[in-house]
């Protein structure tokens, strides 16, 4: 079980179809009714600063006042699940929906009964304030839980947003899809592109990110919704035609279901493959770029350790208990151990 360490495998998977200047996007349709349709295609980065983006850009067409907000988030199979996702409100549990907000979680500061945002760039919405209510005191980034409350938290920060701005929103938000005649106003290409999507999502272990471009990666424009069946068949032909290995199962592209099967090889030809993106991997010390994989009783670590003066690849896969920071002590073992072909001549050690 590679658990995230997989994420190296999802991000050059990424890397090869867009390349890392590639920027995705979201629509903006405004219906016969003076509704504000968005159409989500699965942009795994739209945070709150991204929203803000958005209104401006609106608001520079014009747009002052709408009968309300459509969200269309036909893209992903709304029945979409991801194996082994447990119904926690852990952030690392969040639904994927192809239109989201914050990663489908809401960052909530909660004293007595009192209920906030815990940023600044979050207006505080009817559903995070609900949400709020079943807490205990502290800070909590929980995730919204359900395909439904995601996408309509989605257009409840946009709608709190739209009217920050000065735009007048008459209703709430309403799920479906764009309707006929609706006239496109605005393709928001997001201002990150995939190189910072993906250093995120590494250094973060942000499952979201990971399983919304592993579905994306399944798109080949035939109109066809997403679902994981359907992305699980395409990672495997990608992975088939590009490394060509045997007994393996990819499940996800995050690494959170224990289904996924590699062995140490070939995540290591994982990492070899990886090495002109090496920067985008978290720095653990000046010696090791690497990422983590962890499970109950999984503890992995891949990525590149730093020794005689040159990057080495290596993969660690532990699927048994052990003291959480062994896989760093071997990390740093290897760093420190001489480069034996160098000091041996051929044959002699």
């Amino acid at each position: 079980m590679p658990a995230s360490t997989i994420k190296i495998l999802t991000a050059f998977a990424a890397i090869q179809r867009w390349g890392l200047d590639h920027r995705f996007h979201t629509d903006f349709y405004l219906g016969r009714d003076h509704r504000l349709w968005v159409e989500g295609y699965g942009e795994p980065y739209l945070v709150s600063e991204e929203l803000d983006h958005m209104v401006a850009a609106l608001g520079a067409q014009g747009l002052r006042k709408i009968a309300g907000i459509g969200l269309d988030d036909s893209y992903f199979d709304p029945a979409l699940t991801i194996s082994e996702r447990s119904t926690s409100n852990n952030p690392y549990d969040a639904p994927v929906t192809a239109l989201a907000a914050n990663f489908n979680t809401v960052n909530l500061i909660k004293q007595g009964k009192q209920i906030r945002s815990a940023e600044t760039q979050t207006p505080l919405t009817p559903m995070a304030r609900r949400l709020g209510q079943g807490l205990r005191a502290g800070k909590h980034r929980v995730n919204l839980g359900q395909r439904s409350k995601a996408v309509r938290y989605f257009g409840e920060l946009l709608k709190a947003k739209l009217q920050q701005a000065g735009v007048f929103v008459d209703s709430d938000a309403r799920i479906g899809s764009v309707p006929t005649g609706a006239r496109r106003i605005y393709r928001h290409q997001n201002s990150q592109d995939l190189r910072s999507m993906l250093t995120a999502m590494l250094e973060y272990s942000n499952n979201f990110i990971a399983n919304t471009l592993f579905l994306k990666l399944a798109d080949c424009d035939d109109g066809r919704t997403l679902d994981m069946p359907r992305a699980r068949k395409a990672f495997t032909r990608w992975v088939d035609r590009t490394f060509g290995w045997n007994h393996y199962h990819i499940e996800d592209g995050s690494g959170l279901s224990r289904g996924n099967r590699l062995n140490a090889r070939q995540l290591l030809e994982a990492v070899k493959a990886f090495a002109p993106y090496r920067e985008l991997l978290p720095q653990e010390n000046p010696r090791v770029r690497a990422k983590t994989g962890t499970l109950s009783g999984v503890s992995c670590y891949a990525g590149f350790v730093r020794r005689a003066g040159r990057w080495e690849p290596f993969s660690l896969l532990i699927n048994q208990s052990v003291p959480y920071d062994l896989r760093l002590r071997v990390t740093d073992a290897l760093a420190k151990t001489p480069d034996l072909g160098r000091l041996c001549p051929a044959g002699s050690c």
